[in-house]
């Protein structure tokens, strides 16, 4: 005679599934299963902006993306909107720690300033560049 139960007790599972008796926070559990991604807080994206407007007067940026992945947030800067980022400015919590939560990145990949404070990682942009003849 066949049944529908399988031969494994639930001692096999250990405690996989929550006892009858227990509650459950339903902000932490869906935390817990879908985390929020990570963002810039207001003060952080008034810096960049700041930055950025700065930079589209002067020219040389035009148009920008903002990304918010579930490890890092990313502020992309571009000369033209159709063509790879010139700068990405990211926050990854998990290097708060180590060498800095803030970063600002090159179009080549390169770390050109990592730090624990967005202001002194932008100071990357107030140097100005000069053509050498």
């Amino acid at each position: 005679m066949m049944s529908d139960q399988s031969d494994t007790g639930p001692e096999e599972f250990g405690s996989q599934e929550p006892s009858p008796a227990s509650v459950v926070d339903i902000r932490e559990y869906r935390q817990a299963r879908d985390p929020l991604p990570v963002t810039f807080h207001r003060r952080e994206l008034d810096a960049i902006l700041w930055i950025y407007g700065r930079m589209v007067g002067e020219g040389a940026w035009r148009d920008y993306a903002i990304d918010h992945l579930k490890d890092r947030a990313v502020f992309s800067v571009f000369k033209r909107s159709g063509e790879f980022p010139l700068y990405r400015i990211e926050k990854n919590p998990k290097l708060a720690g180590k060498q800095g939560a803030f970063s600002v990145i090159g179009a080549d990949g390169r770390i050109l300033k990592r730090g624990h404070e967005l202001k002194q990682v932008l100071k990357v942009f107030d140097k100005s560049l000069k053509l050498v003849e």
